[in-house]
């Protein structure tokens, strides 16, 4: 369990990521805002809590793994593997430059601690499933390695999605955890106005997932939700995460054009500006 201590520890280090993820995305002059800073406390919790893996050795066999499904939300990745120190802070400043090894969506053979290329949305449930059956075949229910999908809802709209969910739910793939980042936007608009996914919960139910839902910039909700999937072995377990897209920049938040739209030098001086101060108020009440 998540120590008071331990979330102002985890607060701070997302709002770190937050900055790097600006500081990325302005010398990139393109990439995608919102859903990195929305997914910040998220990945925050999983790198620096949660996962099982090693920054030294990122081959370590018994690791957990991280799919990335949604690969555009990529920079998020990339800034807290470099904090948890996988690479230096100061390569996020090459995202999506020619030769860098932060592309626009994960390259796994670029990057060590990536598992999966990704890049068409709706292959990641699918390819994060055959992971978790080979280890279930492997070890059967003594399986403890965790592969943890990460998810966009608007990526749900897509069939492929289902087939993969469909999948996992007929082998009961207790070890795969999938979390959605339900944040209600995409780069044309609102979820629920491009193609609504409501009933989502009872979606999932229905292809034999354990369903979770809970407030995805509440850590100690997030903590407990992580753990209660860990007492489920009759199924996978899906995190419905809700988030705020462009979490913690006041003019981003909420707003769908910042899904793909990185911010130029005076919008990421005030995005900055805003994060910085938000830090001083983590540190105050620490």
């Amino acid at each position: 369990m998540l120590t008071e201590k331990k979330i102002k520890e985890l607060e701070l280090k997302a709002n770190h990521i937050r900055q790097s993820i600006i500081e990325a995305l302005l010398p990139a002059k393109s990439g995608h805002s919102a859903g990195p800073l929305g997914m910040a406390d998220i990945f925050t919790y999983f790198y620096f809590h949660a996962l099982k893996h090693d920054p030294k050795n990122p081959d370590w066999a018994d690791r957990d793994r991280v799919v990335l499904s949604n690969g555009h939300i990529c920079p998020v990745l990339y800034a807290s593997m470099a904090h948890a120190g996988y690479f230096p802070v100061e390569e996020l400043k090459t995202l999506r430059k020619l030769g860098s090894r932060l592309q626009g969506h994960p390259h796994r053979e670029w990057l060590p601690g990536i598992e999966t290329s990704s890049g068409p949305l709706g292959s990641g449930v699918s390819q994060a499933a055959g992971m978790a059956l080979a280890d279930k075949m492997d070890h059967g229910q003594t399986a403890t390695r965790r592969i943890y999908a990460f998810l966009s809802d608007g990526e749900l709209q897509e069939g492929n999605s289902w087939e993969g969910i469909m999948f996992a739910g007929k082998y009961k793939l207790h070890n795969l955890l999938a979390i959605v980042d339900y944040n209600n936007i995409q780069i044309e608009g609102y979820v629920d106005d491009v193609m609504p996914l409501e009933p989502l919960a009872d979606k999932w139910r229905s292809f034999n997932w354990h369903v979770l839902e809970v407030d995805g910039h509440d850590l100690r909700a997030i903590d407990e939700a992580v753990e209660h999937a860990h007492t489920i072995f009759e199924k996978p377990t899906v995190i419905l995460a809700h988030t705020i897209p462009g979490k913690g920049v006041s003019f981003m938040e909420r707003n769908y054009k910042w899904h793909g739209m990185p911010p130029n030098a005076e919008q990421a001086a005030q995005a900055l500006d805003e994060l910085k101060k938000a830090e001083e108020l983590i540190k105050s009440a620490q």
